[in-house]
């Protein structure tokens, strides 16, 4: 099913329907170990079960030790969709991102498997999880914004949007120009706001969906982020970083503004020492996982575990109520 299109209507509650399974958080919370816990669970109970990519940047071909993708030899034979489905130089959307997530998940469920969808983009998460329209789009109106974007910088358009929008000026980073330029783009279109956020009362794509979200005590997420960061160094970001130059990275929009991957970029440009670099990216994503935090305490579907206490994932699948 694609953008636009009416929730589906679930089997009724009991049968062995095949589940939409979601499992979201904030960054390093764990949730790519979790899916593989809980597919590894529902197969054990006699049924399939197949991962689909809600993580934007996952979804680029080489982006792995900055977005911790799981290795093909670390999936434990599990059958993972939309994962390194882009070249770098390419703009990952999430109005590319909904209709195949939705088709991936829905020719799954199809096979008498359950999908769970993971990730910690709040905006791709929702847009297939909940019935999600997308506002319309001009491209001579947009160049023309993007134009002013390069020529005058992301202050001017955002005190625009302030004017026109302040609610979804304040949903926006300042520093997200691509954002903001789309927000313009929608408005002057006639459309009362941006819409490409989650609805005030949303409605299940698939009414039988079950939300799963890890949570992290503040302090203790930090130190996780901080040392995850100093990892991602230690463990060859700057040679991954190289690599993908050669590849095209600085030429695409999107994945070359990626918390870490630009600070890499800036290091391997002499902009940033690495230590800065590291710095810079530790406070990004910092600030990153806070509004994952808030973006997911929104959903009324969640149900919120620890994410640094042992997990039953038995119980939750035998207490399914397609289990």
């Amino acid at each position: 099913m694609g953008a636009g299109s009416a929730p589906e209507v679930p089997e009724a509650p009991g049968t062995t329907a095949p589940r939409l399974w979601v499992i979201v958080g904030a960054t390093g919370t764990g949730k790519s170990d979790l899916s593989l816990d809980l597919a590894e669970a529902v197969v054990a109970r006699g049924r399939r079960a197949e991962i689909v990519n809600a993580d934007a940047m996952q979804l680029y071909r080489g982006m792995d030790i900055g977005t911790a993708k799981l290795a093909e030899d670390e999936r434990r034979g599990i059958t993972h969709h939309l994962f390194d489905a882009l070249e770098v130089s390419a703009d990952a959307a999430v109005a590319w991102y909904q209709p195949r997530a939705r088709a991936a998940i829905s020719e799954i469920l199809s096979r008498g498997a359950d999908a769970i969808l993971v990730g910690g983009s709040g905006l791709y998460v929702s847009s297939v999880l909940y019935d999600f329209r997308f506002p319309p789009r001009d491209p001579d109106l947009r160049s023309r914004l993007e134009a002013e974007l390069e020529e005058r910088g992301a202050g001017p358009l955002l005190a625009r949007l302030q004017d026109q929008d302040p609610e979804t000026a304040a949903r926006i980073d300042p520093r997200n120009g691509r954002r903001i330029v789309r927000a313009l783009e929608v408005l002057a279109q006639g459309e009362r706001t941006h819409g490409a956020a989650l609805p005030e009362r949303p409605v299940l794509w698939r009414a039988d969906s079950r939300v799963l979200a890890l949570g992290v005590e503040r302090e203790r997420l930090v130190e996780r982020l901080d040392r995850r960061v100093e990892r991602m160094w230690a463990q060859g970001m700057l040679a991954e970083v190289e690599r993908l130059r050669g590849e095209g990275l600085e030429n695409g929009t999107t994945a070359r503004r990626a918390i870490g991957y630009a600070q890499a970029l800036a290091q391997l440009e002499g902009a940033l020492t690495e230590q800065e670099a590291i710095a810079e990216t530790q406070a990004l994503t910092r600030r990153y996982a806070r509004r994952q935090v808030s973006w997911f305490r929104r959903y009324a579907e969640a149900e919120w575990l620890d994410a640094l206490a042992p997990i039953d994932v038995d119980a939750i699948v035998e207490g399914d109520g397609n289990g």
